[in-house]
């Protein structure tokens, strides 16, 4: 369950797209699919974590995620498979289409702008926004920390003693 972990957080793609994703979208720089909900083409440049996994997974056939037999995996028998993986680490209460969203949540605390998050995850802006405003980033200390350091730097420049 580990390569479609890290599928998941390194795209932010959606599990059917995944589930179907084949060899050849990825070309061992890019990741290119064409998302099926919305039609949207993303192009995603693979991080290191993920092209490492990539790169040293076997290709037993036409699509990248397969199961314990070597096939394919069918979405039911994936969700079965990812929950009782999700139980046996003791994680309840979410779903492999909440790491969509840990994806964008991940992008936005690196300082990605949500055009930019939106690039790789094929989600509109205004989703973008609505995600990050409603689930994740209003909780994250670690922002209002980044905050507070931008604005004492922003306090060392020559403009700010004329601001007040």
């Amino acid at each position: 369950m580990r390569l479609p972990l890290l599928l998941a957080l390194w795209t932010g793609q959606r599990q059917g797209d995944l589930l179907r994703l084949p060899w050849s979208a990825y070309d061992g720089t890019y990741i290119r699919l064409r998302q099926s909900k919305t039609g949207a083409r993303v192009k995603i440049l693979v991080g290191v974590p993920l092209k490492v996994a990539l790169d040293a997974t076997p290709k037993l056939g036409p699509v990248i995620l397969n199961s314990g037999d070597g096939k394919p995996w069918t979405p039911d028998g994936f969700r079965a498979s990812w929950g009782k993986a999700c139980r046996k680490a003791g994680i309840v209460g979410v779903t492999f289409n909440d790491l969509r969203g840990s994806a964008v949540t991940r992008l936005a605390l690196v300082e990605s702008t949500e055009a930019e998050i939106a690039t790789i995850t094929g989600h509109s802006l205004r989703d973008v926004r609505s995600i990050l405003d409603a689930n994740y980033l209003h909780r994250d200390p670690v922002l209002g920390e980044n905050a507070i350091r931008k604005l004492e730097r922003g306090t060392k420049s020559p403009n700010w003693s004329t601001m007040f």
